[in-house]
């Protein structure tokens, strides 16, 4: 357990199964793919995202199911990209808490960042549609980073964008891999965001600072964290 921490001035932010339950939206977008397609399964459709022969929302990865198949026509390929975002959009629903948790965050006047592997445009449409595009003050995408999770560039590139050191900053991710490890090793406050961890095929090594089983947690964590700042 920390107990002397400098003072807190940022809260950096995973945004995949950290602020919305985005494995559960691209089950339900390549269930509909399925049915339009008429055969095979949503579940296997979904492992060829998590192959990890291309990026997790390249959509190669439809392609080559589709060519394993033998259901690929450009016009099908076509139609399944077109369903398979239309309903992953519609489906990402923010976890409980989010917003009141956001809300105490910024009545704190602590920076804001949202630090993911998505592409800048994905990452758009996301934090509008769920509504709390506005109550981010920085965002940090792989096409600004030219690095993904879990190298550190990632994350250095983010505290020099926001003017913060890592000491002074509190980072909250999904994945102990690819957001918690790196995190910590460069010196940030870690909180495991345990409720949308679904990286059960991930090695999971070493501990984070916090476990959040809800988000709303944080809150609290950031008054302790106030109370033992030097």
């Amino acid at each position: 357990m920390i107990t002397r921490v400098a003072k807190i001035e940022g809260v950096f932010l995973d945004m995949d199964n950290t602020l919305f339950d985005f494995v559960s939206a691209k089950l339900e977008a390549c269930r509909v793919v399925i049915e339009y397609l008429g055969e095979g399964s949503s579940e296997e459709l979904f492992s060829y995202f998590r192959r990890g022969v291309y990026d997790f929302e390249h959509p190669l990865n439809i392609s080559d199911y589709l060519h394993e198949k033998e259901l690929f026509t450009e016009h099908v390929f076509e139609e399944c990209i077109s369903i398979y975002e239309k309903v992953k959009l519609e489906n990402i629903e923010l976890y409980p808490n989010v917003k009141d948790t956001l809300c105490s965050i910024n009545r704190r006047e602590l920076k804001v960042a949202v630090v993911t592997d998505a592409h800048t445009d994905g990452t758009l449409y996301r934090l509008e549609k769920t509504g709390i595009l506005g109550m981010v003050d920085e965002i940090i995408t792989c096409d600004m980073t030219k690095a993904k999770k879990p190298s550190e560039q990632v994350f250095r590139f983010a505290l020099e964008k926001c003017d913060l050191l890592p000491q002074n900053c509190i980072y909250v991710g999904d994945s102990m891999r690819r957001d918690i490890e790196p995190a910590k090793k460069i010196g940030m406050i870690t909180a495991h965001a345990a409720y949308g961890d679904r990286n059960d095929h991930e090695e999971k090594n070493g501990t984070a600072d916090f476990v959040l089983q809800d988000i709303k947690e944080l809150t609290t964590i950031l008054e302790k964290l106030e109370k033992t700042s030097l």
